[in-house]
Formats: C-alpha cells, structure tokens, sequence
C-alpha cells in the first residue's frame, strides 16, 4: 500500500480507526472526520490534511487497510496444504473479518462509492481486493483467464458482503454458508478460454450493485 510517507499512513491510520465509531450516528462526513482527529489526539485540520479527497479518500484508504489485513491473515494461517478454492475462501472471509467490527460504516460507505460520482472508487477498489485475493491465493495467470476470474471473483465477494450486511447469525454462520455455496462458481471458470458471456453472468453491474445496496440501506432505516 502506497499513501504516502509511514508517518503520514500512521496519521491517517489513527484518524480513521477514531472516526469509524462516529460513522453510524454522522455518517461518512467532514464532520465524522473532524471527530476522529479529535478522538486521536490531533487538531482538527488534520482531517483535511490526513485526506486531501475528502470522505471518498477516507474510505478508499480503509479499503487499503482492510485488504492488507486481509493478506496478514492470510500469511500467518497454514494455507500451504490448502486446496485452491479452500484458500479463496478464506481471503473473502478474512477481508470481510477486517471489518467486521464496523459492519454499519461498511453499509453507508458502500452507498457513498455507489453514487455515480464515486462509483470508479468502488469499482477500482473491488478490483484491487479481488485481485490481491487471487495472487495470494497463488494464480499467475496472464491469459485471458485472469480477467474472468477476477470478474468472476468480484461478483461472489460483493454478493457475500451484502448478504453479510443483514446476517445477525451467531459468527455470520448463514454468511459462511451463502460464501461455501457461491464459492464454486469461482472454480468453475475453467482454465481455457471462457466466452464473455459466460464470465457476465458473474460480474456486479455497477448499477444494480448500486441500487441494491441504497435498498439495503433504506430497509435498515439508515437512510
């Protein structure tokens, strides 16, 4: 993850984990980051300062965050003797476990970065954790395959992650179950050439991702 200088990560490390808390009462606002400079012991400029981009820069950085737990979970688990579908598995688990703790800041930034403004945030952002899921995982490929499976990929993580946002199951128990069903649809790509019609199945429309997640959000009564 490259943002900058370490100290400057660290601040900006510091003023995130203090906004989060704020997130469900303030929503993804100026005014949440105000409160997590505060809450860090730093002056509230450090806010602008910290996140140049605003609100959109803020949770693009969590993003970042949460994917490079995701990879230190990852590397300190005995995945060697894992099969391939098994090591899936655990990223998407392990990325959704990064933010586990904040399950409504993961609600309202979804419907921030659906907003057509933002949406080449959260699309580049799925593309960047889906592609991480799959190198550490082991693939190398560099054929046409490496664009279906991350296609492919992308749709499976972002249809668990909604399914996670109103899963009150003990340990999200109906989210591991919904992940271990839809989990084959990875494998299934095969390794030669796949028709494009094929991998559309599989991928998130930007749009209908947009929209069922602001419907997520208004049964929630969040909006």
């Amino acid at each position: 993850m490259n943002d900058g200088s370490d100290d400057l990560v660290a601040e900006r490390a510091q003023i995130l984990a203090a906004s989060l808390p704020h997130v469900p009462f303030d929503g993804w606002s100026l005014k949440t980051l105000r409160a997590g400079a505060r809450d860090a012991g730093q002056d509230e400029a450090m806010a602008a300062l910290a996140f140049p981009g605003g609100v959109t820069a803020a949770i693009d950085f969590w993003s970042r965050l949460s994917d490079a737990a995701m990879l230190v979970a990852y590397d300190q688990a005995n995945t060697e003797e894992m099969r391939f579908r098994d090591r899936i598995t655990f990223l998407v688990r392990a990325r959704i476990e990064a933010v586990a703790e904040h399950r409504e800041a993961v609600r309202r930034a979804l419907t921030h970065v659906s907003r057509p403004s933002k949406m080449g945030t959260g699309i580049r952002g799925l593309y960047r954790t889906v592609d991480d899921m799959w190198y550490a995982a082991g693939d190398r490929s560099t054929d046409f395959s490496f664009y279906t499976k991350r296609g492919t990929l992308a749709g499976v993580y972002s249809a668990t992650l909604l399914y996670w946002l109103d899963d009150r199951s003990e340990g999200s128990a109906e989210t591991l179950a919904f992940l271990d069903r839809r989990i084959a649809d990875v494998m299934r790509i095969p390794q030669k050439r796949a028709s494009l019609r094929d991998v559309a199945k599989y991928v998130p429309d930007p749009k209908r991702f947009a929209r069922k997640v602001a419907e997520r959000l208004r049964e929630g009564g969040a909006l």
